[in-house]
C-alpha cells in the first residue's frame, strides 16, 4: 500500500510524488532544451498566457475568458508550429536511449570488441592527423561522425563514398582545388560514407558573431543529429569540434584525440 501523508489540507500519496518528479524533470529537460534561444521568450510568453486564463477562469470573466480560451484551444498546433525544431530536438533526445542502431552497435561491440577496437584506435589516430595537418595549412574542413545513424539524408547530397578512414583520403578530399571541399564529409560505421555534403546551419543566437557559415553548419548538425562534428578554420587554422548543440573552440590534436577516443569508445 502506497503511503500518503497531508500538508496543511493538501494529502499527498506516492503517486502525486512521482507525478510531480516528472513533471519537474520535464520542466527542466524543456528549459535546457529552449534557454539562450529566441523561442524561450516565446515559451514564457504563451506560459503568461495560460496562466492568465487560469486567472480570469477563476474570477469569472466570461468574455475574456471565451476570448483566451480560443487561442489556448489552438495552443498544441501553435507550440508544434512555432517550436518545431525544438520538438525534433527533444524527440531526438528521448529516442537516442531506444535507437535500434544504438543497441545493435553495442551488442556488436560486446562481441567484437577486440576486432573492432583496433580500428577505432586507428580511425581516431587518421581523422586527429588530417585535422592537425589541415589546421598547419590552414585547409578549411568539416568532418561529421556518427554512431547510432549513417546520416543518409545529408549523405546523399553530396557524392557517396564508402571508403576506409585515412588522412590521405581526407585530405585529398579537402584539398583546396577538389569538387568536394566546400562541403563535409560523413563518417559513420567505421567509413567515409560521403563527401560535398550540405548540412543543417545552426541559428542559436548564442554563437559568436564572427564565427562563419562552416562552424553554424558544424554545430548545426549536431543539433538535428546525435553525431559529433569537427571543423577546421581556413582563416586562422583552428580546430573546433560541436557535440548536442556545444561548440568547443581551439583545441589541440593531442586533445581532439583524446575527444574522438572518446566518442568512439
Amino acid at each position: 500500500m502506497f503511503f500518503c501523508f497531508k500538508i496543511g489540507f493538501l494529502q499527498l500519496d506516492f503517486i502525486d510524488l512521482v507525478d510531480a518528479v516528472l513533471v519537474a524533470l520535464l520542466i527542466y529537460q524543456v528549459y535546457r532544451l529552449l534557454k539562450g534561444s529566441l523561442a524561450f521568450n516565446i515559451f514564457i510568453g504563451m506560459l503568461l498566457v495560460y496562466l492568465i486564463w487560469f486567472a480570469v477562469r477563476a474570477l469569472e470573466m466570461n468574455l475574456l475568458q471565451g476570448i483566451i480560451g480560443k487561442f489556448i484551444d489552438v495552443g498544441v498546433i501553435a507550440l508544434l508550429i512555432v517550436f518545431q525544431p525544438e520538438v525534433r530536438k527533444f524527440l531526438l533526445f528521448i529516442g537516442r536511449g531506444s535507437n535500434p542502431s544504438r543497441f545493435n552497435n553495442f551488442m556488436r561491440s560486446l562481441f567484437s570488441r577486440e576486432k573492432r577496437a583496433p580500428v577505432m584506435e586507428q580511425s581516431a589516430r587518421e581523422i586527429a592527423t588530417a585535422a592537425e595537418n589541415f589546421s598547419h595549412s590552414k585547409t578549411g574542413a568539416i568532418i561529421v561522425l556518427s554512431v547510432t545513424s549513417r546520416l543518409q539524408f545529408y549523405a546523399n547530397t553530396g557524392v557517396i563514398i564508402e571508403g576506409v578512414i585515412s588522412s590521405k583520403l581526407l585530405e585529398s578530399i579537402f584539398e583546396k582545388n577538389s569538387p568536394l571541399h566546400d562541403g563535409a564529409v560523413i563518417i559513420a560505421d567505421l567509413k567515409i560514407i560521403a563527401a560535398g555534403c550540405v548540412l543543417p546551419v545552426s541559428d542559436n543566437p548564442d554563437l559568436p558573431s564572427r564565427l562563419g557559415m562552416r562552424h553554424r553548419a558544424t554545430v548545426g548538425i549536431t543539433e538535428h543529429s546525435d553525431a559529433m562534428a569537427i571543423a577546421v578554420s581556413e582563416e586562422n587554422g583552428q580546430i573546433s569540434y560541436a557535440r548536442n548543440g556545444k561548440l568547443e573552440q581551439n583545441i589541440s590534436a593531442d586533445e581532439l584525440t583524446k575527444v574522438l577516443a572518446d566518442f568512439f569508445g
